[in-house]
């Protein structure tokens, strides 16, 4: 896996103590994606007092989620979200909103193209995409889909808003399957 992390060009916004608090108050994440990673990633942020904005397209999803009805086979995974939805530091909805941190958390399958694997980045593309209206200078992007290296160079050359202002750093990690 890839973790790509973009953040603004400013150094000090990379300062997590400082995206946590300001003046006494939480600062805003946008999870998107909540599937088997994006719901548990932010339900838990939610549970440790950071205002979280949840986003999945799936309009099913968000009502389950909000509904407490989704289907998960892992352990707890409900009271988790339960409890981060009742603190009122959970909120969970379609689109995206402006936030201080986005972690994007989509599927990137691996695909067979001409006979050669590959992520296909369609979803994560289009997470780009939404998000690009909200980005503002002090921004931290965390791309927590697994994207080959190299790769978040195409995000900064197709959007304007993330190619202007936006630096790069990178977590590489191994993924099995594509490489």
């Amino acid at each position: 896996m890839v973790i790509y992390y973009l953040a603004m060009k400013n150094p000090k916004t990379l300062n997590w103590d400082r995206m946590v608090k300001k003046n006494g108050n939480g600062k805003k994440i946008c999870v998107i994606g909540l599937g088997y990673i994006g719901l548990p990633t932010a339900s838990m942020l939610a549970i440790h007092g950071f205002n979280v904005i949840g986003v999945d397209i799936n309009e099913k999803r968000v009502k389950e989620i909000k509904e407490l009805s989704f289907r998960t086979t892992e352990k707890d995974l409900m009271t988790l979200v339960k409890g981060a939805i009742n603190s009122g530091n959970l909120k969970v909805q379609t689109k995206p909103d402006k936030a201080d941190v986005f972690i994007i958390c989509v599927p990137t399958p691996c695909i067979e193209c001409n006979g050669e694997k590959k992520c296909d980045l369609s979803y994560l593309d289009k997470a780009i995409e939404n998000i690009n209206p909200y980005l503002e200078d002090g921004n931290l992007i965390i791309i927590e889909s697994t994207i080959p290296p190299g790769k978040p160079m195409r995000f900064t050359k197709s959007s304007q808003r993330i190619r202007t202002s936006m630096l790069p750093i990178v977590q590489r990690e191994f993924c099995q399957e594509i490489y």
